[in-house]
């Protein structure tokens, strides 16, 4: 079937974070919001479908988890990237998020330390800080609006490091990071003896011909070093039923964490998750294949206003995500002040880009995964507060 990813749909009033939590978040409700990671798009009909279908059975008790469930992950990976997984080390998850947050608890010493390359998602900082773990920062380094690793600077914090935290894809950079890179990462992290947390999220939407490589599809010697996080919620627009699944190295990692996770009774999907992952992974493609040019061509639509129209913002089209990064510097303002300019000017809700890196200034992250019309009005209205500056 074909899907019209140009329709609008009022999500305002049901509960949707993106759009009832503006208030909280930027003080008004008066913003186009363009910021917390979720799609403006419904999912794919078969998932739609087979949660009616489950809807309609009217009981909804404790679920369990056929052998189906991991076996769709499974077939997706190797279809998608290549990756055979064995499902014996796989685990679920709550979320992407918590899985971070529960391997820095049991994976480092109390008191240890976490690497992780900023600019990236925040919660890296949050979920090794909430243990009281010191967090790391290898720094990308900018030249001309393209982002690259200080190679000297990560093997020398990686000899501090406990625990190593890699993006891959990168958010907010959009960097597919190449199989030559992930090799000399984990290399380099096996030469410290760094196990290596790989949140690959963000790995079914990659643009410009570039491929995904999962860190542990690269050898069996790696793979021992590297946890993985995947899940189907960002490809498919799924985050509100919360459910991931971990890839562990070895047999013991996943014995304590499912351990972790047990002690509070939490190891089940609820009834909603585990139909919507099974339909997703199974039937979900044909809307993904449409998704991704859609996407490709709102990142472009960015990139040429902002040339055209608003030349002080400087951005491009990321290879991963639907998320754009902004370089806002030539404004002149302080962080605090171009928070307030997009909220009160503007009239957008985007992240500051000092949350995903503490010492930046002057840039903001938009989520482009919207109807075209609401990008239009966003840039209109952006370069209406820019050019009344």
């Amino acid at each position: 079937m074909r899907y019209d990813f140009d329709q609008v749909i009022d999500r305002s009033g049901n509960c949707s974070a993106k759009y009832d939590e503006r208030k909280k978040k930027f003080g008004t409700e008066d913003v186009i919001p363009l910021w917390i990671a979720d799609m403006d798009f419904k999912t794919a009909q078969p998932i739609i479908d087979a949660l009616k279908a489950r809807a309609e059975e009217g009981i909804w008790g404790y679920t369990a988890r056929p052998e189906r469930y991991f076996q769709a992950i499974r077939g997706w990976q190797a279809r998608r990237n290549g990756w055979t997984i064995d499902q014996s080390l796989m685990s679920w998850s709550l979320g992407v998020v918590q899985t971070i947050s529960a391997c820095v608890k049991l994976f480092t010493p109390e008191g240890g330390s976490v690497l992780i390359q900023t600019p990236v998602y925040s919660e890296f900082y949050d979920m090794t800080e909430a243990w009281g773990r010191k967090v790391l920062e290898n720094q990308f380094v900018e030249e001309d609006g393209k982002w690259s690793m200080d190679w000297a600077d990560f093997e020398a914090k990686l000899a501090q490091a406990d625990l190593f935290l890699l993006c891959n894809p990168h958010n907010p950079l959009g960097i597919v990071w190449t199989p030559e890179e992930l090799r000399r990462m984990a290399e380099l992290c096996m030469a410290h003896h760094v196990p290596m947390l790989s949140d690959e999220i963000h790995s079914d939407l990659i643009f410009h011909g570039k491929k995904h490589t999962p860190v542990a599809a690269l050898s069996p010697e790696i793979a021992r070093y590297v946890i993985t996080a995947i899940s189907g919620t960002k490809t498919f627009n799924l985050a509100g039923l919360q459910a991931s699944t971990v890839v562990f190295p070895n047999a013991h990692m996943k014995e304590v964490f499912d351990h972790y996770w047990q002690c509070m009774d939490i190891h089940r999907n609820n009834a909603f998750s585990l139909t919507a992952m099974e339909a997703a992974f199974d039937h979900g493609e044909e809307w993904l294949e449409q998704l991704l040019p859609y996407l490709s061509d709102n990142f472009d639509f960015v990139v040429d206003y902002c040339r055209a129209h608003i030349p002080q913002i400087k951005t491009y089209a990321p290879d991963a995500t639907y998320l754009m990064w902004l370089d806002c510097r030539a404004l002149g303002m302080s962080n605090e002040a171009l928070h307030d300019f997009m909220i009160h000017k503007a009239k957008l809700g985007l992240n500051d880009g000092c949350s995903f890196g503490r010492s930046l200034n002057g840039f903001m992250r938009l989520n482009a995964a919207c109807p075209r019309s609401t990008l239009e009005r966003a840039m209109r209205q952006l370069e209406a507060a820019v050019a009344g500056l």
